[in-house]
């Protein structure tokens, strides 16, 4: 490999890391006759799968160089930072090294803005398009959507991508103008609704004619930036259950904000990435779309902000007393959902279970049911009721509370990564 592509390899590479908005594919293509490479259907992102495989993908710009000087952005036209750019030719070809080397299972592309967004869509859709038509490359790929690019684009772009996204980054219109002069809501809602529609003329296409292309079959996602304007939690959910309700959203990601530039007076000054914040945000995602939520039993007018103390399922378990205690062996597969510490995969052993007899806590530690949290909001078969009232609301949340960061520290444990405890 050259010097000189290297070295743009480390500038792109490097600024392309802050955008969060990608992971498991959600589709599956095949290896076809004379090709290379394979969508699997757990798909490519840097994680781990639940069975333990480490999956990867190149996560590159285009280029660095940027018309728009987003506050927000290590990228900004402002910033005194190295430049570099691919052609398209040379970053399908280093993408089709990188996956020969076994370096890489699929593609997450990006770019700045340059000249304007239909040229930068342009350029990026000769990538995608190489690497299906020249390369025969059927693994995964994820593309940026530019705001303000046309439909006849972004169509083009879903023709050979398996994910297209398109980042909201500032929860209101207001802070966005603020942070990003450049851009707005309306500019980036538009391919979000390019992308649906496309989708759903797609989808119709496809009944009549079973052999007519996929279109961005792995739907698309978004990212919030959390922390660098005055949103509250609420405020990013309702935001997010919207979103949810597009047909063609099949994720939300949520950013913490890191300070990645010199001191900027529209930027607050943090001492810390809000990590655990954004962590409960991803938890509270996951009671909106598995867990039969909605935002306003999450976070409401009189609790606007998730309990950084606990996971968002516990804490709205702890304000509704009257809910419980749940008859594990009589109550609904959606009553037992909403028990703290049994999932998603518990919560439907529990039913199937039960029709063979009566279930015992050895039967729920066998299911894989979290006693330490579910006891204080369960019945079952040894298990009498533990009322659940304000006077033992405080035992809970003292009993259940997730350790700080300094109490970590104290007890000498290596840091871990936040986990969704549900």
């Amino acid at each position: 490999m050259k010097d000189s592509t290297i070295k743009k390899l480390e500038i792109l590479a490097e600024s392309a890391k802050y955008d969060v908005s990608c992971a498991s594919s959600g589709t599956t293509r095949k290896n076809q006759n004379g090709g290379i490479g394979s969508a699997r259907g757990w798909g490519i992102c840097h994680s781990y799968t639940a069975d333990g495989r480490c999956v990867s993908l190149l996560k590159i710009m285009l280029t660095n160089f940027c018309l728009y000087d987003c506050a927000y952005c290590v990228n900004r036209r402002s910033n005194d930072i190295e430049r570099a750019a691919f052609s398209p030719k040379e970053l399908a070809e280093l993408t089709i090294e990188f996956y020969r080397r076994n370096y890489i299972e699929g593609l997450f592309l990006s770019s700045g803005i340059i000249k304007n967004a239909d040229h930068t869509m342009e350029r990026m859709i000769r990538v995608i398009k190489d690497l299906r038509t020249v390369h025969r490359f059927n693994g995964y790929i994820h593309m940026k959507t530019i705001p303000g690019a046309s439909s006849e684009l972004v169509y083009q772009a879903g023709l050979y991508a398996d994910r297209l996204s398109v980042n909201l980054e500032i929860a209101t219109e207001p802070n966005l103008k603020r942070l990003a002069p450049d851009k707005d809501h309306q500019s980036i809602y538009l391919p979000m609704r390019h992308i649906q529609q496309h989708m759903i003329e797609n989808k119709e296409e496809r009944q009549k004619f079973r052999h007519a292309p996929k279109f961005a079959a792995a739907g698309q996602s978004t990212q919030i930036i959390v922390g660098a304007t005055d949103e509250t939690d609420q405020q990013i959910l309702q935001l997010t259950s919207k979103l949810y309700k597009r047909p063609s959203m099949k994720r939300v990601y949520y950013s913490g904000f890191v300070p990645v530039n010199s001191y900027d007076k529209r930027l607050p000054v943090v001492k810390d990435v809000p990590r655990i914040r954004e962590n409960r945000l991803y938890q509270a995602d996951w009671l909106l779309r598995f867990y039969h939520f909605n935002v306003d039993e999450i976070v409401n007018d009189d609790h606007q902000e998730l309990d950084l103390d606990m996971d968002p399922k516990l804490s709205w378990a702890i304000r509704n007393p009257s809910y419980f205690p749940i008859d594990i062996n009589r109550a609904s597969y959606e009553k037992i959902l909403r028990v703290p510490g049994i999932g998603v995969k518990s919560a439907r052993l529990i039913v199937s279970a039960r029709r063979h007899g009566r279930l015992n806590l050895d039967a729920l530690k066998r299911i894989g049911v979290v006693l330490k949290r579910a006891q204080f909001f369960i019945i079952c078969h040894e298990m009498h009721s533990f009322k659940l009232q304000e006077a033992s609301a405080d035992y809970i949340r003292l009993s259940l509370k997730e350790p700080s960061g300094l109490e970590q520290a104290q007890a000498k444990q290596a840091p871990k990564q936040l986990v969704m405890t549900l």
